[in-house]
């Protein structure tokens, strides 16, 4: 099996149609579902959040077979998981894709379970202790990017259960749990 640094690649990597946007629409939507899936795998195991249209990014080529996606079939696909609500486009021009391999719901989900198997109920947190702090390392929100925890965060506000204050630079923004 191939693998990508320590991330194994899927049997379809190295099948070269697989890179060419398939032309029989059942066979399409196979392939649109299996890269899908791939990309939501590998940007959640290597804590990837950004992909640009554009950029290189390794998943969208594979050298041992002298393959690469085209630009359309990236923006196909990466489409496909904006309509799902599992990426948004972060620009009118669609050439950067913020990757949710979790839902903002499910980061909120996620949050509180953190919050409440490492008995943090009640207390205060920076932003940034979320995102870097010791309870956090080894877990999913280590290196969550900011702007996924926010509206995560946001969200739980809404529903009561936390409360976001402003410090006096971005680095110290505060949340207190209401769990």
């Amino acid at each position: 099996m191939q693998k990508l640094g320590d991330f194994k690649l899927p049997q379809f990597f190295n099948y070269p149609p697989y890179f060419t946007l398939q032309p029989i629409r059942e066979t399409r939507e196979k392939q649109i579902q299996l890269w899908k899936e791939l990309i939501l795998e590998y940007c959640r195991s290597q804590k990837i959040f950004i992909v640009g249209l554009d950029e290189e990014f390794s998943l969208f080529s594979n050298q041992s077979i002298e393959r690469s996606l085209s630009h359309e079939s990236r923006e196909v696909f990466l489409s496909a998981l904006v309509s799902e609500g599992r990426a948004e486009w972060m620009d009118k021009s669609h050439k950067k894709c913020l990757i949710l391999w979790l839902k903002v719901q499910d980061w909120a989900d996620y949050i509180i379970n953190f919050v409440r198997e490492n008995g943090l109920e009640d207390s205060v947190m920076t932003v940034e202790d979320i995102r870097s702090g010791i309870e956090s390392r080894g877990t999913e929100l280590a290196g969550i990017d900011r702007g996924v925890l926010i509206r995560a965060l946001k969200l739980l506000e809404q529903k009561g259960k936390a409360a976001i204050f402003k410090g006096s630079s971005t680095d110290d923004e505060g949340v207190k749990f209401n769990i």
